[in-house]
């Protein structure tokens, strides 16, 4: 007993480096820091204190000059990161790293110690989060209203040394107050609770499941400001908060989560198209690379002033109404020839260059004119390009996608018509697939587009086993 009190009692003491800094900017690879103050500390008291500003090599811009009172004069002559990362280096190392919202700070300090050379890790606290397991319910965690709230002192607001002297005393109350083991747990390996979102609270990440499905981040009122689509929820929901990615994203939404919701999907291409069906009617403001797709390429028809009908393959304009559209400029030009030789189109009029045909290489024709043009009417020809384009459309592939539901009773049916999304949706396992209008009638009908078609024609041609050809009345 006396030999196992003496080993306990010899064990290192926990220290903690309670950080605050301030920066140019919010996210770290752009920013520069312009302040920092650490504060150790060894769960009872203060033990030792670094504070210096920071010439950032960058103006600061006037809303923070304001915001923090630090002047491009007052840091002139202060000294740059890069001269300060080994005293910075050394005072964190061997601490738990604490700070209001830490994952800014660290991201922050992690970013500009890799610049100067310096690999830095630390296992993180963050008051915000520590406050709202140990002090639920409060109108507000931002560090000043929090202070008010828990009547801590804090002078020098949105200054590192000020905001580090209030997170000191909130730090030291909150150990006080930690009678349930908030703290340890923290910081037990096992736990990702400093990964995760500041405002989040964990229970609603614990919830999630490791199915495959759409996920929407909300903000504090509610509103979807992210949606995501994955094959494991819970581990790709967790993926977004893993890392110390210093770019603007992660900087500036993180702090937005409150929320996270889902709906389970049977498959991974049920939650792809979820997911392009749900960006386009929510519109969430940090989805960015959905919301610019658009078809590249399309098949247009149009009429010259003898009104012969004119076919040409060209870049996707918005506001011109296409026959079909393309994800290639090749497809459109194979597409279009096939047209040419099965319906005997002249190829100077699909914008395919000179007419091949023997009329149209006759000498003695007008200028630009084409035989099709002085032998064949313009009702005739037109005809002939109407049936292309029906037997363009006609000819496209309907059929159902029967894959995995969400659970063993059920499985999900993708419907193609025309070779458009149609819809999707579940049915009983025990359904027999035979009538497509009571399986249509099972389906959701959504608004399909180019990428969506595409999705789906891809994973066909990849999965063939999953496919029913039955065609749609």
């Amino acid at each position: 007993m006396e030999s196992r009190k003496r080993k306990k009692d010899n064990s290192p003491a926990v220290e903690y480096a309670i950080v605050d800094i301030e920066t140019t900017g919010g996210y770290a690879s752009g920013s520069g820091i312009t302040e920092i103050a650490i504060i150790r500390h060894n769960g009872k008291e203060e033990t030792a204190r670094f504070h210096s500003l920071v010439n950032p090599l960058q103006p600061i811009p006037l809303y923070i000059q304001a915001l923090t009172g630090i002047t491009d004069d007052m840091v002139i002559e202060s000294p740059a990161f890069q001269e300060i990362a080994g005293k910075v280096f050394d005072f964190l190392s061997g601490c738990i790293f604490v700070a209001h919202n830490v994952n800014f700070d660290y991201s922050f300090l992690k970013h500009h110690l890799s610049k100067a050379g310096y690999v830095y890790t630390a296992p993180r606290l963050c008051t915000v989060r520590m406050s709202r397991k140990i002090k639920p319910g409060l109108p507000s965690y931002s560090l000043g209203r929090l202070c008010r709230s828990l009547d801590i002192p804090i002078t020098d607001r949105h200054r590192a040394r000020g905001d580090a002297d209030a997170t000191a005393v909130l730090f030291s109350r909150l150990i006080e107050w930690d009678t349930e083991g908030h703290i340890p747990a923290m910081l037990k390996r096992t736990s990702k609770e400093q990964a995760l979102p500041p405002n989040l609270p964990r229970e609603t990440f614990e919830k999630l499941p490791s199915c495959p499905g759409v996920y929407y981040f909300r903000d504090k009122a509610g509103k979807v400001i992210y949606v995501g689509k994955a094959r494991n929820i819970k581990k790709r929901v967790a993926s977004h908060f893993s890392g110390h990615n210093p770019n603007p994203q992660r900087q500036h939404f993180l702090l937005n989560i409150y929320d996270i919701t889902f709906e389970p999907c049977g498959t991974e291409l049920m939650a792809l198209l979820l997911e392009a069906v749900e960006i386009k009617r929510l519109w969430p403001k940090y989805n960015r690379a959905m919301k610019r797709y658009e078809p590249r390429f399309a098949l247009y028809c149009y009429p010259d002033q003898n009104n012969y009908l004119h076919l040409a393959v060209g870049r996707h304009r918005k506001g011109q109404q296409p026959v079909y559209e393309f994800s290639t400029y090749s497809r459109g030009i194979s597409t279009l020839h096939q047209l040419v030789r099965d319906f005997q189109l002249c190829t100077r009029l699909c914008q395919l260059g000179p007419c091949s045909s023997p009329c149209c290489t006759a000498a003695g024709l007008e200028a630009g004119q084409s035989r099709h043009e002085m032998h064949t009417s313009s009702g005739e020809y037109n005809r002939r390009v109407e049936q292309a384009l029906e037997n363009l459309h006609s000819n496209l592939p309907s059929f159902l996608i029967i894959d995995k539901g969400r659970h063993e009773e059920e499985q999900s049916c993708i419907a193609v018509e025309k070779g458009r999304f149609y819809g999707m949706g579940y049915v009983s396992r025990h359904n027999d697939i035979c009538d497509i209008e009571d399986i249509k009638g099972c389906l959701t009908r959504y608004q399909g587009n180019n990428y969506m078609d595409q999705l789906v024609a891809s994973y066909a041609a990849r999965k063939p086993g999953k496919v029913k050809g039955l065609l749609f009345k």
